[in-house]
């Protein structure tokens, strides 16, 4: 008599790193997170992606005057979430846009402004229309690998 028997022990072994591997997914939230990390850097050097709206004298808009918003990018993942932010308080009016709110300009180091040809102890300043420029996002590319990073970690757990 001619058999084809199959084992099922490999499969079974495959199958129950695959179980334990998604019950805790930490690492695969930790590459995913450094995927995130990567794509919000590359807005911030590309200035947005889409390109962001550029300033009224027509140069890039890069959010980068001193770098603070950009060093602010924090990243946090656990066994079921990946997650990049920022607690900069001025960071939702750049990735939302809005309207920022009247208010006064003084001078810091002088007694005076000089604004308009005029020399002004103060200017009161009207608000300003400030355009989105969301830097927290994700491009399809961005997406597709970090569905490559996922795809490559169940692999890792079947292997």
């Amino acid at each position: 008599m001619i058999k084809i028997q199959v084992n099922v022990t490999a499969l079974q072994d495959a199958m129950d790193r695959l179980i334990a591997g998604l019950q805790d997914t930490t690492p695969l939230m930790q590459e995913v997170v450094f995927v995130m990390q990567g794509a919000v850097a590359e807005n911030f050097e590309q200035g947005g992606r889409p390109k962001w709206q550029a300033k009224k004298d027509g140069k890039p808009s890069r959010l980068q005057d001193t770098g603070k918003l950009t060093s602010s990018i924090t990243p946090a993942f656990d066994r079921t979430s990946a997650v990049v932010g920022t607690n900069v308080a001025y960071a939702a009016i750049h990735q939302f846009g809005g309207k920022t709110a009247p208010h006064v300009i003084r001078p810091k180091t002088k007694k005076a402004l000089k604004f308009g040809g005029k020399i002004r102890r103060s200017v009161n300043h009207p608000g300003s229309n400030m355009p989105a420029r969301p830097f927290l996002a994700l491009t399809q590319d961005d997406r597709d690998e970090i569905e490559l990073t996922a795809q490559s970690y169940l692999r890792r757990l079947i292997d």
